[in-house]
């Protein structure tokens, strides 16, 4: 909660500071039809995301598709507008995935190589940023001021995917024999989803789809960007727009602890716009427009969750 008060205070500055009239200005110009069209494309690239979970686990026939999908949208939706880390939305969008049927061991074994293949896209797809802009973060222009932010956000992220990928096993076993002094019959669970994640690194191809459909994802975000922008008859090249994203959530990821990045992405928004060309004002109109395809799109996936969280309570009472 105090990181949410928080970061609300610095999106509210930063709106204030450049100017809300004329980021909202900006911000019309999408249109109700163009904002449809902007979520439509959103939806698009959460069926992406679906795909690389569902690529992940092996055993799962193509029909679920539907289910992974829905699961990446609560949980997206619980990480961007509750008042919870993104731990909180991993979290739950396992749980909808087991009250949907499929087998424990499976779902958390699967959201480990997803989230692992979904990192190392992001790395591969932040380095893409990297290499396009390499010429500013060398020379001593407006982008120095940046250098250590982007930098450091990059090294960190870097250090989190390589400890996330050597120690996810070790973590396993740690969580066994913790689970297993406090509730002893937890041991065979973990060792069922270890199991199960040793099964799912030996598809090597079915880990380098899940690699594939997260980078898809990923330059679909950056695309749809690029798309919410020309709506918004701010004309700047895809590539510029791809770079600017690249950063964004590499910043993004490294304040993980916020929820949403609320304030984070406002301010990186409002600085590093510019170095692509994009006025303080055009970037802020872009980062509100996500806020609110943000809300369109997660509240009803949030209520859905809800109701779906009630159906299963009321079926489990049948049962009894």
């Amino acid at each position: 909660m105090l990181a949410t008060i928080a970061g609300l205070g610095v999106a509210i500055w930063t709106f204030g500071e450049t100017g809300l009239g004329d980021i909202v200005a900006v911000a019309r110009r999408i249109g109700v039809a163009g904002f449809l069209l902007f979520c439509l494309w959103s939806l698009g690239t959460f069926a992406l995301l679906g795909a690389a979970w569902l690529a992940a686990a092996p055993g799962e026939a193509i029909g679920r598709i539907r289910a992974f999908t829905w699961a990446r949208m609560v949980r997206e939706a619980v990480s961007d507008l509750l008042p919870l880390s993104q731990l909180g939305g991993v979290v739950i969008g396992a749980r909808t995935l087991t009250t949907a049927g499929i087998a424990t061991p499976r779902v958390y074994g699967s959201m480990v190589v997803d989230m692992t293949t979904e990192m190392a896209a992001q790395l591969v797809y932040t380095l893409f940023g990297l290499a396009m802009i390499a010429s500013l973060l060398i020379g001593d222009g407006a982008a120095a001021a940046l250098r250590p932010a982007i930098l450091g956000g990059t090294g960190i992220m870097v250090a989190v995917i390589l400890l996330f990928f050597v120690a996810q096993r070790a973590a396993l076993d740690l969580t066994g024999r913790v689970a297993g002094r406090l509730v002893p019959q937890s041991q065979a669970a973990i060792a069922d989803i270890r199991a199960e994640l040793a099964r799912i690194y030996a598809r090597r191809g079915r880990v380098a789809k899940s690699f594939a459909f997260n980078l898809a994802g990923w330059v679909a975000s950056g695309a749809g960007a690029w798309l919410a922008l020309h709506l918004m008859d701010v004309r700047i090249a895809i590539w510029d727009v791809m770079s600017l994203e690249s950063l964004i959530f590499t910043l993004r990821s490294v304040a993980f602890f916020i929820p949403g990045a609320l304030g984070v992405q406002e301010a990186a928004y409002a600085v590093a716009g510019p170095l692509f060309g994009l006025p303080p004002e055009s970037a802020l109109a872009l980062s509100l427009a996500k806020r609110a395809r943000d809300v369109v799109i997660g509240l009803p996936t949030l209520l859905g969750w809800q109701f779906g969280e009630i159906d299963g309570i009321v079926a489990r009472r049948d049962r009894r």
